[in-house]
């Protein structure tokens, strides 16, 4: 396990990397030097061609209370100049969980308020605790969820995300479930185990096609169905079966054997 000052980064035997946010006598409210901190966690994940799975989690009662008191009190005092270099900062963080290499799951326990929406709806997964509570809590302030707009935006939908952004209404998990912010709502003690349940999915699927999969989405999400798109996906899929892990993938499946990237391929 490797510490930081505001997180901790392990890595375990299958390759699945935990981040975890730890500033628990904090709520996990997040600074400068946890952004830094965080942006040099998910590089690492982008670096290493082992990583399978990112899990993204948070040490005591809350997963993130948003931002910190006194990095916002320093932000107050900022020039615009200041506050746009800030930003773009934050901005940054929460693209490159989004476009992360390899599949992310938000571990969602105890209040998830401001930026820690945005931190969910980036990651592609979130388990959210039963008990646990969602707030945009910006304009109680006389702020905005600017940065997070675009991902939490997709996630829950223009109309909905209108009503919370405006009313900063706290809501339950059950509500951000139907919403779409959370993909799952289980007892907080089950949460572990729903996640390794679907690491364990994760895990028996072809690295480069989950990769892939991933990135597929990005690409024919809301795009009309034009020629172009139906001759990108058409060479996509022609690319993949010829490459090693889509030939070793084929032909397991047709010598009914589990594929080289499985524990059990014998």
């Amino acid at each position: 396990m490797t510490a930081f000052n505001n997180v901790t980064y392990h890595k375990d035997t299958n390759n699945v990397v935990t981040v975890t946010l730890n500033r628990p006598d904090k709520h996990n409210a997040f600074n400068d030097e946890m952004i830094a901190e965080l942006q040099a966690c998910f590089v690492r994940v982008n670096q290493d061609p082992e990583a399978r799975a990112m899990i993204l989690a948070s040490n005591g009662k809350s997963f993130c209370a948003g931002a910190d008191l006194n990095w916002m009190q320093r932000m107050a005092e900022y020039s615009y100049e200041q506050n746009k270099q800030d930003a773009e900062k934050l901005a940054a963080l929460f693209e490159m969980l989004y476009h992360l290499r390899v599949p992310s799951i938000a571990r969602v326990q105890g209040s998830a308020f401001g930026g820690a929406i945005g931190l969910i709806a980036c990651c592609d997964m979130a388990i959210a605790s039963k008990l646990s509570k969602f707030c945009l809590s910006e304009v109680k302030i006389g702020l905005v969820p600017a940065t997070i707009s675009p991902y939490v935006v997709e996630a829950l939908g223009p109309r909905v995300a209108k009503r919370y952004f405006m009313t900063a209404e706290v809501f339950s998990s059950r509500r951000a479930r139907r919403l779409g912010l959370i993909s799952e709502v289980v007892n907080e003690e089950s949460l572990d185990e729903t996640i390794d349940d679907l690491i364990k999915h994760i895990l028996a699927n072809g690295p480069r096609a989950v990769a892939q999969a991933k990135e597929l989405v990005e690409e024919v999400a809301y795009k009309p169905i034009t020629a172009d798109l139906i001759d990108s996906t058409s060479e996509l899929i022609a690319r993949i079966r010829v490459s090693e892990e889509g030939q070793e993938g084929l032909q397991a499946f047709l010598q009914k054997r589990s594929p080289n990237w499985r524990e059990d391929n014998a």
